[in-house]
């Protein structure tokens, strides 16, 4: 059998957006790589869960690349510090809102451990769990987000842990939380200032910076702070200062824009006397979804170590130009960490076509003339003529259903004449896409011809930021890769929602209005992966139709090349999920046996129908709420 791995791996672009992560088997599969050298294919993790009773849908975690990726992050400024002869350092810090999944922070606390690396919170609920979590002794703790008197009084609490936290001011108010809360004998935070930015960046998280940006001190409340500072005796106390211009940043241009501006607010408060040591840069570096390198909203037109250049070069330069010392420099890069580990794999289980077969189906001078007239399109259509007939069919389908809402045609007339319009159009599609320029009155009709794939998960709970955003994130066959794609098919999930579907798929040159897939066969599972998953969507999630959170696997390659489950974890019950929603089991058990207690007293089921009946609901809450 000839093999197509080399045509598959430019259909789905996986040299382009896998960053050495993802490649294909000779047999045919996906394969990761999680630290660039061994490799394991996913269709057999997924085999092995079904044995175990883990069904799809399901997340698989590789925490390897978590590691890696914080080795790359560090490396890359280490490599840019030593070129441009910088003389601080680079302590990053994980924003822990990107993936607060314990797992995953531990992971990557425990690889950043040789680095300095800390944790980003944004929130009191956060800052508590942080605090449950092991950091290396020189490492940052630093606190965002809108604050309370209780949010702060929790700073104090991590100072007096020996934690080097930083509470980052948004406002004047929250300044004067915290000088009020001071106790003289008690260890106090280190404080920053966060600096609304003229700069803004780019993407779909733009306006996060600019002048109306949402948080942030602006230059004239920024003064007044280190006034207020240095009345009470506490501008010893302000250590840093922080930006964040918004979440996957697409152009570099933008953020050295940002970065300048920055540096030289720093070296202004700098050479007021006050001697900040930290400049933290915040978030944005971007994760390129669809391999393009470009400065589209799913991807960056730039490197990670292009982007660590830029940082340092630009901050060194302003330090230079303005004679202050060089600040240690910070970020909070959450989403470049942790979005290649993590991939959502979902079974195909049900194909949609709306150009369904017509062999076998006859017609004769009996049936209504526009039914013979579209039989006579698709028998006759053909290189010279699609064109015309397809015009022809349009009117003829208008026609149709005209004849059909008058009352003159019958149903069987309809479905006839809707079966052979559809698989007409198939066949002018099909020599429309031969000829040598294809014309934009097929586009639409290539949409509408492709097949819906309805697949065992859901939208809004496992790929939330396509449906509330529209970020595209890549989706592949995770077997047959050696076989050719023949279908052009879309997604939909098993929600009720409209919106529950996948319609635009990444491309290295456009977005796809479809995805190349194998031919569905019900007897045979199909698979189905959507990568690059790991920033924001677990905590995103949405339980549209109450379909909770997936099963997990979080998987580990040894040396030898062989798998391990480091972790299996359950997904919602059925049970659990009603829960959330305030059915508790107690009341969902006793209102269900209630209701059928009616039924027997009315004579409707006996006893033993009624037990046997309590006994399945009982089970079913316990069980999985997606597809079996």
């Amino acid at each position: 059998m000839k093999t197509h791995l080399a045509e598959n791996l430019k259909t789905y672009g996986i040299e382009n957006w896998g960053a050495g992560y993802f490649e294909v088997s000779d047999e045919g599969n996906l394969v990761v790589s999680p630290d660039n050298h061994r490799t394991v294919e996913v269709m057999r993790i997924v085999e092995d869960l079904n044995k175990r009773g883990v069904t799809c849908p399901v997340v698989l975690r590789f925490p390897q690349i978590l590691a890696a990726q914080v080795r790359k992050l560090n490396e890359c400024f280490r490599n840019s510090i030593s070129e441009f002869g910088y003389t601080k350092l680079y302590r990053g810090v994980y924003p822990i809102k990107v993936n607060q999944r314990k797992e995953v922070v531990e992971e990557i606390l425990r690889a950043g451990q040789r680095y300095g690396f800390g944790i980003e919170v944004g929130s009191k609920p956060e800052l508590m769990g942080a605090l449950s979590l092991e950091q290396s002794p020189e490492s940052l703790l630093i606190l965002n987000g809108l604050k309370d008197e209780s949010y702060v009084a929790y700073s104090y609490l991590a100072a007096q842990m020996g934690r080097n936290v930083v509470v980052v001011c948004e406002s004047l108010q929250e300044l004067f939380h915290v000088v009020r809360m001071r106790k003289k004998d008690e260890p106090m935070p280190l404080l920053g200032f966060r600096v609304r930015l003229n700069a803004r960046g780019s993407g779909k998280w733009q306006e996060s910076g600019g002048a109306t940006a949402k948080f942030g001190l602006s230059a004239t409340e920024l003064l007044e702070a280190i006034t207020i500072l240095t009345r009470d005796g506490l501008i010893g106390q302000m250590k840093l200062l922080h930006f964040h211009i918004g979440s996957q940043i697409t152009q570099i241009k933008r953020l050295k824009t940002a970065i300048k501006e920055a540096a030289r607010v720093y070296a202004k408060v700098r050479r007021m006397g006050v001697e900040i040591e930290y400049l933290n840069v915040g978030g944005g570096l971007g994760v390129d979804y669809d391999g393009s390198k470009t400065s589209s909203d799913s991807s960056m037109n730039y490197t990670m170590q292009e982007y660590t250049n830029d940082v340092v070069y630009t901050i060194k330069d302003v330090c230079e130009n303005e004679t202050v010392p060089e600040p240690t420099i910070i970020t909070e890069s959450g989403r470049a960490i942790t979005a290649y580990h993590q991939m959502v794999i979902t079974n195909v289980v049900r194909a949609i076509d709306v150009a369904r077969e017509v062999n076998g189906l006859k017609v004769t001078d009996d049936d209504p003339q526009v039914v013979n007239d579209l039989y006579h399109i698709w028998k006759n259509v053909n290189p010279k003529n699609y064109r015309e007939f397809f015009h022809d069919a349009n009117e003829l389908k208008d026609e149709l259903f005209t004849l059909f809402n008058l009352g003159y045609l019958t149903l069987e007339d309809r479905a006839r004449g809707e079966t052979l319009y559809w698989n007409g159009c198939k066949k002018i599609l099909k020599y429309a896409k031969s000829a040598r320029y294809f014309a934009e009155e097929f586009e639409e009709l290539q949409k509408l011809l492709a097949v819906k794939y309805v697949c065992n998960f859901s939208v809004f709970q496992s790929i939330p930021d396509f449906w509330a955003v529209g970020t595209l994130f890549p989706i592949m066959p995770i077997h047959r890769l050696n076989e050719l794609p023949t279908v052009n098919a879309t997604l939909a999930d098993i929600t009720c929602d409209s919106d529950g579907k996948v319609d635009q798929f990444v491309d290295l040159k456009d977005i796809k209005d479809f995805l190349e897939l194998h031919p569905y066969h019900p007897e045979q599972p199909y698979y189905l992966g959507i990568l690059m998953t790991g920033a924001y969507q677990d905590i995103i999630g949405d339980y549209h139709n109450l379909f909770g959170m997936a099963n997990e696997a979080l998987v580990i390659v040894d040396e030898n090349g062989k798998y391990h489950f480091q972790q299996v974890i359950g997904g919602d019950q059925t049970g659990e999920v009603l829960g959330y929603y305030r059915y508790p089991m107690k009341e969902l058990i006793e209102g269900f046996e209630k209701n059928l207690m009616i039924r027997v007293r009315q004579g409707d089921l006996d006893a033993a129908q009624a037990k046997k009946l309590t006994d399945r609901y009982k089970a079913d809450l316990a069980r999985y709420p997606y597809l079996t």
